[in-house]
């Protein structure tokens, strides 16, 4: 049996790390500054993580949620601490686009509706209702679409309401920054009128923070940006355990559950609690969101001075490069050439950087110095 192809493979083997650092099986040593799709978090082989996943292994690995598990309780007081959600409810699962699922049908649930909206340019998952919210037909079977799912233009607050008005909306699902669609972030004044129609217009707000949550833009969620923006309901996943499976819905108060609404069977299993637990506590131990702010300001002043850069967006350890010239080829010499790893799917021109929350400034002025050779 062959394996099933899911994305064009890098002919490199990974096969140790520690923090922004992989080794390859041949001994050659890589910067990572992609973290795996924006999940190496605390970086790799973390000390803390590792004994926390050992020493729970020892205890025990796993039981359904028909009983107890306290650890839950621990992982969902310390994430209300850290992201200042203290009295939301958390409902654990094991990926992002699960977790959008999730928030999308509590949406449904609570408002009576079927429809939503999200925006050009988004990615939301693969599954049955992420991915019809989700731009880019390519990825969408025919099973998959549905009348009820309106992708409208970013940041068009007119087409928003004209389309809530017309009735049957549950919700807006947005990112909190554009991952796949190129790095972009939504202004806070159409964050906020979002806010305010979804109030209007009975609909629930979701924000997908699935890649940009987890202290990865310099605050702790990326519409923690919007002073006192507040939605309905946010989706995390990704950097939430820096490689163990996780994701979650954190849950705003008023949507009451009952049994048998959301159901899983790992979510919030032993093991992925003790990682999503180490998480927190390493962000916090190690201050890692204002390093992901400072790191980052720094990156994007440097990148802005390198001849070829076009553009720069985002914020935090959330970075979006625009080049003058196709950046692929430019991407492969990296990798091939100064053993740096970077990040696709993001545009035509464009190179995405989502490292580990721990880079140092030497390593990013090291990949700086390869961007110019390669540009120049």
């Amino acid at each position: 049996m062959k394996l099933f192809d899911v994305y064009p493979l890098i002919n490199v083997t990974p096969v140790k790390a520690s923090g922004a650092r992989l080794w390859d099986d041949h001994g050659n040593e890589y910067l990572d500054l992609y973290g795996g799709h924006a999940v190496i978090s605390v970086g790799h082989s973390h000390p803390h993580f590792n004994q926390r996943l050992k020493d729970q292994l020892d205890k025990i690995a796993f039981y359904s949620n028909s009983v107890h598990i306290p650890i839950q309780k621990q992982l969902a007081e310390k994430l209300g601490q850290l992201s200042c959600y203290h009295d939301y409810q958390l409902f654990l699962c094991n990926s992002g686009a699960e977790a959008n699922e999730n928030a999308l049908k509590l949406a449904s649930f609570e408002t009576g509706k079927s429809g939503f909206i999200s925006f050009s340019g988004a990615f939301h998952g693969r599954t049955s209702g992420a991915v019809v919210l989700t731009d880019n037909p390519k990825i969408i079977a025919p099973s998959n679409k549905r009348d009820d799912a309106f992708i409208l233009p970013w940041g068009n607050i007119e087409k928003v309401e004209d389309r809530l008005k017309q009735g049957n909306i549950a919700g807006i699902i947005i990112e909190g920054i554009q991952g796949v669609g190129g790095i972009h972030i939504p202004n806070e004044e159409f964050l906020r009128s979002l806010r305010d129609l979804c109030k209007k217009y009975d609909a629930k707000l979701i924000l997908d923070e699935v890649q940009s949550g987890y202290g990865r833009t310099g605050r702790f969620f990326a519409h923690q940006w919007v002073e006192g923006l507040v939605p309905d309901l946010i989706t995390i996943a990704k950097g939430m355990g820096n490689g163990f499976p996780i994701g979650g819905v954190l849950i705003h108060p008023d949507i009451k559950a009952s049994h048998g609404l959301l159901g899983t069977t790992f979510g919030g299993n032993h093991l992925a609690c003790a990682a999503g637990l180490a998480v927190l506590e390493i962000l916090e131990n190690e201050q890692l969101v204002s390093n992901a702010e400072k790191t980052g300001a720094y990156l994007t002043e440097e990148l802005n001075k390198i001849k070829g850069v076009t553009e720069v967006r985002g914020k935090g350890l959330m970075i979006g490069i625009d080049l003058d010239r196709e950046s692929g080829p430019v991407r492969s010499e990296l990798v091939t050439k100064y053993r740096i790893f970077t990040g696709s799917s993001a545009g035509k021109h464009t190179i995405r950087l989502l490292p580990p929350l721990n880079i140092e400034i030497n390593q990013l002025s090291s990949f700086l110095d390869s961007l110019k050779k390669i540009l120049n």
